[in-house]
């Protein structure tokens, strides 16, 4: 099994919510975050006065898979969040040991 993480811009999130439910991902978590790249902010005016914004909002997307999927589901991750511009996101591969469903007990790639 294998957890992938991918930052995403927030209006991303609905095309790719479409585009993973599509290739058949059943589930996945999304969480509001904060955070900057290469891209390091960027500056803004409200109200006639300039000021920074160091920490550019983000959608966190939390999805664990059967290895078997992973090329597909990050192919599908990386066409559908690209707009071409900086600050696209980045997508993060890891292993997961160990999966429970509480609710029936099962394990492993079951249990997802």
């Amino acid at each position: 099994m294998k957890l992938i993480i991918a930052v995403i811009k927030p209006f991303k999130l609905e095309e790719v919510r479409e585009a993973l439910t599509g290739i058949g991902v059943q589930g996945l978590m999304v969480s509001e975050v904060k955070g900057y790249g290469r891209q390091s902010g960027h500056t803004e005016i409200y109200r006639g006065a300039e000021y920074v914004v160091n920490f550019v909002p983000k959608i966190k997307l939390e999805i664990v898979i059967a290895d078997g999927a992973v090329a597909q589901v990050v192919e599908t991750l990386a066409a559908t969040a690209k707009t071409g511009k900086i600050g696209d996101g980045k997508i993060f591969v890891l292993d997961v040991l160990q999966a429970h469903r509480v609710r029936t007990g099962e394990t492993g790639d079951d249990a997802l």
